[in-house]
């Protein structure tokens, strides 16, 4: 027979047990939570206050998944990797100049025209305003004119620190576009000694299935890029075409425009859209913005039916649901670029979350383009 146990000296698993079950698991997972949210916290705040440095090296990552064919290619017929990185670079760098050089010209000699026909729209609007269903006096039309610009007026500070400020961003610009253009040329160079280093910290157990992860899920955003860009191009050519077809001015600036907002899913084309039918709309009036509205309406319609399923569909396999929220957390957390970045961060982590939890006697077919020392396209990696 046992004295009974005093009270206050019950152990510590009839006191657990004492707790509901239900209560139990909420404070397990209740903590557990807690504890994530503040390391995803943690990697924000660094994140945010390191963007003028990740932002860079992510830019980089996407055109080395754009060239990286290139180098691959140049490579293999006994060039070596360091030159073919710098060969790809340099006419990367010579044509991006040259579709600068040639937008800038045709922005120079087609703004006259431009001007001229904003200014005979406005002149039609003015007097479409005073004859038109609105009836407007010219007083009122002077009263209008008079508020503008003492708007302007009252504003001019805000507008000064705003130019002092873009100044400021141009600069920014610049020494992240050096950056870019450094990291890129080591990450085509040197990819694979780079992704190496990279795996030293990471257990020795676990090292060979995050060497398969992180290459899928590189393959994956080279398998995104170049096929936005292939996308991109596609709209940029058939809605310039019908600029051009039409008459709009700013033909070739409006379609770089086009393929620039291709990049950023969803939103983008269809912005860079409504900029050119505003454009047709002011310069050449209601037909004309009616027929470049048609031409857009339908390019996005090939884009969504046909080359995205084509080229796009295959490589990222993302749930339009999951783009779209990926798109709006990107664009409220870091704006432009936070949306161009979005998608293919998320298709890199959904791709490498997909190898993570794949069966390792399976292995995986994982085609790289980190640079010499990974598998070929096609070859299995255990």
């Amino acid at each position: 027979m046992t004295a009974d146990r005093p009270v206050g000296r019950e152990s510590p698993d009839e006191v657990l047990s004492a707790v509901p079950y239900g209560l139990r698991l909420a404070a397990a997972v209740g903590w557990r939570a807690l504890i994530v949210a503040g390391a995803l916290t943690v990697a924000g705040f660094v994140a945010v206050k390191l963007a003028s440095v990740l932002v860079p090296v992510a830019v980089a990552l996407l055109l080395a998944g754009l060239f990286s064919p290139a180098v691959s290619w140049l490579a293999a017929r006994k060039v070596p990797r360091g030159l073919a990185a710098a060969i790809v670079l340099v006419v990367g760098i010579a044509l991006a100049g040259g579709v600068v050089t040639f937008v800038v010209i045709s922005v120079t000699v087609g703004m006259p025209g431009l001007i001229d026909q904003v200014t005979a729209s406005l002149t039609d609007l003015h007097a479409w305003l005073r004859t038109g269903p609105l009836h407007l006096s010219q007083r009122q039309l002077d009263d209008m004119l008079g508020n503008l610009t003492a708007m302007l007026g009252r504003n001019k500070s805000a507008i000064a620190s705003g130019a002092l400020t873009t100044a400021v961003t141009v600069g920014e610009l610049l020494a992240e576009s050096l950056l870019v253009v450094f990291c890129l040329i080591f990450f085509l160079a040197q990819g694979r000694v780079i992704w190496v280093f990279v795996l030293r910290v990471v257990p020795a157990p676990l090292r060979d299935r995050v060497d398969v992860a992180g290459r899928s899920g590189f393959t994956t955003l080279a398998h995104y890029i170049r096929g936005t860009a292939a996308v991109a191009f596609v709209d940029a050519a058939g809605i310039g075409l019908g600029l051009v077809i039409v008459g709009v001015p700013l033909a070739a600036p409006l379609s770089a425009l086009v393929f620039l907002g291709a990049f950023v899913p969803v939103i983008g084309s269809v912005l860079a859209g409504a900029i050119a039918v505003l454009v047709a709309l002011v310069a050449n009036g209601v037909w004309a913005a009616v027929i470049v509205l048609a031409v857009v309406v339908g390019v996005m319609q090939v884009e969504s039916h046909v080359l995205q399923p084509l080229l796009l569909g295959r490589a990222v396999r993302l749930h339009p649901l999951a783009v779209v929220l990926a798109l709006a957390v990107g664009l409220v957390a870091a704006g432009i670029v936070g949306a161009l970045l979005a998608v293919p961060l998320l298709a890199v982590f959904s791709s490498g979350v997909r190898s993570l939890t794949t069966s390792p006697e399976t292995g995986g077919k994982v085609p790289s383009a980190l640079g010499p020392g990974t598998s070929d396209p096609g070859q299995t990696v255990t």
